[in-house]
């Protein structure tokens, strides 16, 4: 059974226009994935697709103005404010995406030392530290003290000592030289292998390809493809969806091909497949209807012409 499953999350957003007129701009719609213990599923999709958001409504963290529908399950039972509260930072750990998140009132040592559950909190926050290649007085500055790389290595050290069943990573490597980038990668990769589940959210699609098991490719606010990650591979003829293949093609190393137009914006979204507009494969039906998550060849594609 998965540990985290996610099942049609749509997010929206009250604002206020002219007039102070409120209107409802719906940001995540029909979301769906799952992560299992020892499982590393990968979430991708270009900025502004909602895969950050995706991380706040499963911790339990988004702003006051914004309404969640769907389900969200931990463990087989629905997570609720209630029990996010409780789960936030023990049973599930972020690596968030800002490094915003760490006091600029706490030496960093003592952060990292603080979400130890196990062994001597001094022993392991010094380990993790050298695991990544930070210097040893690292632990006895402040935030502001850090360059971004470091602070942004100091939220791994956080988040990855602290045993956590569920690890959500939100743009872990960013700023980090190679090696640093492998050895946070590898780390992730070693915490799944001991029993954690981790979703690695990132547009880093070649990068997140070294780790992960799965991969769930976020377009415009929803779901469009999951599948197994070899399945990006070759051509990217094993893929189902349009706009997961032409990820796949824009690579460097494949064809280099770019996809023409754009995402759309929330508040701007096209009535029936959101991909449409983009898509040479697009028909009146998908103007039309927004086409349902189906499951197709071991994996999932929201699309009314993957075969």
């Amino acid at each position: 059974m998965p540990i985290l499953e996610v099942d049609d999350l749509s997010v929206s957003f009250m604002q206020y226009t002219r007039g102070f007129k409120q209107t409802r701009l719906q940001v995540l719609q029909g979301v769906q994935l799952s992560v299992g213990r020892g499982e590393i599923v990968a979430v991708i999709g270009s900025s502004g697709s909602g895969k950050s958001l995706l991380a706040h409504a499963v911790l339990g963290i988004l702003p006051s103005n914004a309404a969640m529908s769907g389900t969200i399950r931990y463990d087989g039972d629905v997570l609720t404010a209630q029990r996010q509260e409780q789960l936030r930072g023990r049973e599930i750990a972020l690596v968030p995406q800002s490094v915003n998140f760490l006091d600029p009132l706490m030496k960093v040592g003592a952060q990292v030392r603080s979400s130890v559950r196990t062994g001597d909190p001094l022993v392991e926050q010094r380990k993790s530290f050298e695991r990544f290649r930070l210097p040893p007085d690292a632990e006895n500055r402040y935030p502001h003290q850090l360059s971004g790389g470091m602070a942004r290595r100091v939220l791994v050290s956080t988040a990855t000592i602290s045993g956590a069943s569920l690890l959500i990573a939100d743009e872990p490597t960013p700023g980090l030289d190679p090696a640093v980038v492998q050895e946070t990668l590898s780390t992730l990769r070693e915490l799944a292998d001991q029993g954690a589940a981790v979703l690695l959210i990132s547009h880093d699609l070649e990068s997140a390809l070294r780790v992960a098991d799965r991969v769930a490719v976020l377009y415009a606010g929803t779901t469009v493809e999951i599948a197994a990650a070899e399945d990006f591979a070759d051509s990217g003829q094993r893929l189902r969806h349009p706009y997961a293949k032409a990820l796949w093609r824009a690579l460097p190393q494949n064809e280099f091909l770019p996809i023409p137009g754009s995402q759309p914006q929330p508040g701007e979204l096209p009535d029936g497949c959101l991909f449409a507009p983009r898509c040479a494969l697009a028909t009146s039906e998908c103007g039309r209807e927004r086409p349902p998550m189906r499951v197709l060849r071991e994996g999932k594609t929201r699309c009314f012409h993957a075969t």
